[in-house]
């Protein structure tokens, strides 16, 4: 694809939305990882998903900003095109980029220049991720990128895999005792996956999820899992052993300063552990989202932060649900046929079930309509500080 100009981007962005009534539809974005094989779960065709050095097709990223930090790739991985009826294409990114006000409302895009500020996936593995951490931002900082604050929906309706359970944090006694160190020699010898017999597992309920912010150890189940985030993807791997072979330990210093790894080595990475939230004895009370009704079909499923926030909407058949809300989001149909805000979606066809509402669409009423024999489900998310009534969980 030919790079466009800023002026193109800005014409072809007026001309989608003029055509789409403030309303954008993405195409899927769909990402490679090569430390662990797929789960198979993203509508794909089955020869679809290996993709050679490349790894296999793990994830799908959903009106996407944020390029996928890979060993090897394309260069628009992990970001989503918008797409036209006649055949038009453009990055979203782009677009954010050349006219933040057309997209996100000039007083939002004043309030954050960088960008949507959050990034949407689905993440498909035939096994449990391996144990890792994501930096907070004054460690992220030192490389130039974001914290990645993370949370997860487990989605209804699908095979759970074979290990649908999360390690999180580490045992309380070690935050209690200032061992740290007990971490140390599994990121010396790096040669097994011993590390999470000092973690501890929770089930992976489908229609249920976790808040896991930066600074957070923890290896997700197989779930077929649904998650909102920041814009980032930096992260640091504990564990050595995984599906039956040894990770790359790069994957320990992917985020880390080369000076940094040279002076310090392995206790380097430590220094992202917030102990305090890890040996949490009340972590999966603090931590734990179940579904929040709005009222009408509506549900928060992503809160506990005000750094992204996320909803679930049912609409049974024959139904229609009329909504406003403060600003951009972005939209994701899961199940059921219809149309969101006039445009078609189909839960489960890519290129169909994936749309961008940009700020003057989003504040004043849409529709949602149910024009298929099952629910209608469709899951939205909106960036930082655009919702200030996101619930918490009650600290304990």
């Amino acid at each position: 694809m030919t790079a466009q100009s800023p002026d193109e981007v800005r014409d072809l962005l007026a001309r989608l939305l003029d055509a789409g009534n403030g309303v954008l539809r993405c195409a899927p974005a769909w990402v490679a990882r090569d430390f662990l094989p797929p789960g198979r779960r993203l509508g794909l065709p089955e020869d679809a998903y290996d993709v050679g050095e490349r790894g296999a097709v793990c994830e799908r990223w959903l009106a996407s900003t944020t390029k996928a930090d890979n060993r090897v790739g394309p260069p628009d991985e992990g970001l989503s095109h918008v797409v036209g009826e006649h055949g038009e294409r453009l990055l979203l990114r782009d677009a954010v980029a050349a006219d933040p006000a057309a997209v996100m409302g000039a007083a939002y895009a004043a309030a954050h220049p960088g960008g949507l500020g959050r990034l949407a996936k689905i993440f498909d593995y035939a096994y449990r991720l391996p144990y890792h951490i994501h930096p907070p931002q004054e460690y992220a900082a030192l490389v130039g990128r974001n914290a990645k604050d993370e949370s997860y929906h487990f989605l209804p309706g699908v095979d759970m895999g074979a290990h649908p359970e999360t390690f999180f944090g580490v045992h309380p006694w070690i935050a209690e005792q200032g061992a740290y160190e007990v971490l140390l020699p599994y990121l010396v010898d790096w040669d097994s996956d011993l590390i999470l017999r000092h973690a501890r597992a929770e089930l992976q309920v489908p229609g249920e999820g976790f808040h896991v912010p930066s600074g957070v150890l923890h290896a997700p189940g197989t779930a077929l899992t649904l998650e909102l985030q920041e814009d980032s993807d930096v992260l640091a791997m504990f564990q050595a052993l995984n599906a039956g072979r040894i990770i790359s330990k790069d994957l320990l210093f992917k985020d880390v300063r080369p000076g940094d790894r040279s002076e310090h080595g392995e206790r380097f990475p430590l220094g992202f552990v917030d102990w305090r939230t890890n040996g949490d004895p009340w972590f999966y009370e603090n931590r734990h989202l179940t579904p929040q009704p709005i009222g009408g079909g509506e549900s928060w499923v992503f809160y506990n932060t005000g750094k992204y926030a996320g909803k679930r909407l049912v609409v049974p058949p024959g139904g229609v649900h009329r909504l406003r809300e403060p600003g951009v989001y972005s939209v994701f149909a899961w199940t059921g046929t219809g149309t969101y805000a006039g445009h078609e979606v189909r839960g489960g066809e890519p290129g169909l079930d994936e749309l961008v509402v940009t700020h003057d669409a989003a504040v004043r009423e849409h529709e949602v309509v149910n024009t298929g024999a099952d629910d209608l489900m469709v899951f939205l998310f909106f960036g930082p500080d655009l919702h200030t009534d996101v619930p918490s969980i009650p600290g304990r």
